[in-house]
């Protein structure tokens, strides 16, 4: 059953029609097409990529892309990027002079504890030259 509706189907979009422009006052045949529904559906699936094709082209390699939210030129990436650097390492500079004032104010008010160093090193002693 599904054969002959697959055969009807395909026998409907072969068959073929005639589309006549005709004048309207005096009656005379402009042009003449035969047509059939596989054709048509062709032809304007054809124009639709075209079209398509031709959009995409037209916004990839033309400045309308830079109109595109969120798209920007190659340099205005580059300096953002740069920015964005510059601006991390000036925070953390700002984080690291924050934590040496306030350091050096807990050193001079007396809250902050001083941690002594109580390492021993083992130095050897100096050697003695004898000429």
């Amino acid at each position: 059953m599904a054969e002959s509706n697959t055969n009807t189907t395909l026998k409907r979009l072969r068959n073929r029609y005639r589309l006549v422009v005709m004048n309207d006052d005096t009656y005379e045949e402009v042009v003449t097409f035969k047509l059939s529904r596989l054709s048509v559906y062709i032809m304007l699936s054809s124009i639709f990529v075209l079209l398509t094709g031709l959009t995409v082209a037209l916004i990839v390699f033309t400045p309308l892309k830079l109109y595109i939210p969120g798209y920007g030129s190659a340099s205005a990436t580059r300096e953002l990027r740069q920015l964005k650097i510059r601006t991390d390492s000036l925070e953390q500079a700002m984080q690291y002079k924050d934590q040496y004032l306030q350091t050096i104010k807990g050193v001079l008010q007396g809250e902050a504890t001083i941690k002594l160093d109580t390492t021993s090193l083992n130095i050897p002693p100096a050697e003695t030259t004898t000429d």
